[in-house]
């Protein structure tokens, strides 16, 4: 495998990850229809990162919901995240490629995306967390599900505990919490150690989603200057 050398692009967007505290994770909105609308809410009042996540969505479909929203991450300044799929995340230029335990190992993707897209990688464990903060190739990662959540049903919620854990570690990378954050028990993830979040269903499922972004933005730490 060749070896990729860190672009400009990659070394720009790195700088935009170290800033980066919400994380959002969003379908497409279909049953809504208002993917345009509820983007620029969410992106315009403190989303920084966010990523299509749909299951059973056709390569071409994903890419086309993925065009609406590279341009709400274009007029606001995010960063586009792809899930899973390496092939789409290059065919669209997205920003981040969000990778599971159980995808593709990350010198594979690598290969496919290049050397310009930031890998995340996703965590549940004590020594899941600790593999990711050192693993070649790999930009951030997340540590959950804090919570049990519909979205990853049946997988075992390790709490703050595994929070507390990684923040304990003095983590050289940025780490993001994940599962069942909403503003009830950001508190709790904060106390914890966490300075950065993902979350999906406290924006989605919120009655003002652009009041709930502002509301995680305005409580979730600044980045370090």
């Amino acid at each position: 495998m060749s070896r990729h050398i860190p672009t400009e692009r990659a070394v720009a967007l790195r700088a935009r990850l170290s800033r980066a505290r919400l994380y959002l994770c969003t379908d497409a909105r279909e049953r809504q229809g208002d993917l345009p609308a509820f983007l620029d809410a969410a992106l315009g009042n403190g989303v920084d990162i966010v990523q299509l996540r749909q299951k059973g969505l056709e390569a071409r479909q994903e890419m086309a919901y993925l065009e609406v929203f590279r341009a709400a991450c274009e007029r606001h300044g995010a960063l586009l995240a792809v899930n899973d799929r390496a092939d789409v995340a290059r065919a669209v230029g997205a920003d981040v490629l969000h990778l599971g335990q159980d995808d593709l190992p990350v010198p594979a993707a690598r290969e496919i995306v290049g050397g310009d897209v930031l890998i995340g990688r996703s965590t549940h464990s004590d020594e899941q967390a600790s593999a990711a903060s050192a693993e070649p190739g790999v930009d951030y990662f997340c540590a959950g599900p804090v919570w049990p959540t519909p979205t990853k049903p049946g997988r075992p919620a390790p709490g703050p505990k595994l929070l507390e854990y990684v923040a304990a570690q003095r983590q050289p990378r940025p780490w993001f919490a994940i599962g069942g954050v909403d503003l009830g028990n950001l508190g709790e993830v904060l106390d914890a150690g966490a300075e950065r979040v993902v979350v999906v269903r406290a924006i989605t499922e919120a009655d003002d989603p652009g009041a709930a972004a502002a509301e995680f933005a305005r409580r979730l730490p600044a980045p370090a200057a």
